[in-house]
């Protein structure tokens, strides 16, 4: 099963993915986010992160506020 899709559009980006956890959430984008850096190096194509935005859409309603860490290597 494919949990994770990829959509460019221009000068956008989104990853899209699904887990059973935050944590399993973050790895999967992090080895999409690997893999898209290699292309954007071998395209010659820089990526800039000020602009880079994590969101987290859930049906569980969540108390405070949850951190992802993703790695947008440059």
């Amino acid at each position: 099963m494919k949990r994770t899709k990829v959509v460019a559009f221009v000068d956008n980006l989104i990853i899209a993915t699904r887990g059973e956890s935050v944590r399993t959430v973050e790895n999967y984008v992090n080895v999409e986010l690997r893999k898209i850096n290699v292309w954007a190096k071998n395209d010659k194509t820089r990526f800039n992160d000020k602009k880079s935005k994590v969101k987290i859409v859930s049906r569980r309603k969540r108390k405070g506020n949850k951190n992802i860490t993703v790695y947008l290597t440059l």
